[in-house]
C-alpha cells in the first residue's frame, strides 16, 4: 500500500501542475479571444474561414495594446488621455475605482518604482510570529508626525493568495531585511512554506547571482 500511495502522489505531483496551467491558460486565452467580437462580423475568423482559431484574439489585443501605447506616448495622445481622465474625473464611482486602478498599475510598472522589490520579515500578528512581508515605500510624513516616529509601508500578503493582504506602516527597527528575491519570496507565499528555493544548491547560487547583479546595479547608481 505505501508503494501504490508512492506511485499515486508522484502522478499527482506530474499530471497537476500540467492540469493547473492548461486549465488557467485556457480560460485566459478564451477570455482575451472576446476582443475578436470587436471585429465587424464580416472580418471575424469564422466568417472569412469557416472556423475558429483560438489565440487569434491574443494577437490582437497585443496589437491594440502596442497601438493604444504608441499614440499615449506622443504629445497629441496624453493630451487625449488627459482629457479622457478629466472626464472620468468626474464620475464619482468611476473616478474612484479607475484612480486606484491606474496607481497601483503605474507603481507595479514604472522603472523607478521601489514597490515590491524587497522581502522583509515582520513580527504579525503577535510578537514571536514571523510573517514574509514586502517594502512597499515611505509613509507619508503626515502619518509620521502623528505618530512621532520614522516608518515604513509594507505589505503581507496572505497564503496562498498573495493579492489579498495587510497593509502596515511599521518602525524600520521591526523589520528584519532579507537579501532574497522577490520572486523567492512570492514561491514560499504561494506554496505555504512547501516550495523553499534557498535550500536548494542550484537555486540558492542562482539568487545568490541576482543578488550580486542587484548590489553591481545599485553601485552604479550610486
Amino acid at each position: 500500500m505505501n508503494k501504490i500511495r508512492k506511485y499515486f502522489v508522484a502522478g499527482l505531483l506530474v499530471w497537476l501542475p500540467l492540469v493547473a496551467t492548461y486549465v488557467v491558460l485556457s480560460f485566459a486565452i478564451n477570455l482575451i479571444d472576446r476582443s475578436l467580437l470587436l471585429l465587424p462580423v464580416a472580418y471575424r475568423p469564422e466568417t472569412l474561414i469557416g472556423f475558429k482559431i483560438p489565440g487569434l484574439g491574443v494577437i490582437l489585443t497585443v496589437i491594440l495594446v502596442m497601438i493604444t501605447g504608441l499614440i499615449a506616448a506622443n504629445f497629441f495622445g496624453r493630451r487625449l488621455v488627459s482629457a479622457w481622465e478629466s472626464v472620468l474625473s468626474r464620475i464619482p464611482l468611476v473616478r474612484t475605482v479607475y484612480g486606484a486602478v491606474k496607481q497601483i498599475t503605474q507603481s507595479l510598472f514604472a522603472d523607478a518604482s521601489q514597490s515590491f522589490r524587497e522581502v522583509v520579515l515582520v513580527e504579525y500578528p503577535r510578537r514571536d510570529l514571523w510573517m514574509l512581508a514586502f517594502v512597499t515605500g515611505d509613509t507619508p510624513k503626515t502619518f509620521k508626525n502623528v505618530v512621532g516616529k520614522e516608518l515604513i509601508n509594507i505589505y503581507v500578503p496572505t497564503t496562498p493568495n498573495p493579492t489579498s493582504g495587510f497593509y502596515l506602516m511599521v518602525p524600520p527597527e521591526d523589520i528584519r531585511r532579507l537579501d532574497i528575491p522577490v520572486e523567492v519570496g512570492l514561491k514560499m507565499i504561494l506554496s505555504a512554506g512547501v516550495v523553499n528555493p534557498l535550500d536548494d544548491p542550484v537555486e540558492a547560487e542562482k539568487i545568490a547571482a541576482e543578488i550580486r547583479e542587484k548590489e553591481k546595479r545599485n553601485a552604479k547608481k550610486s
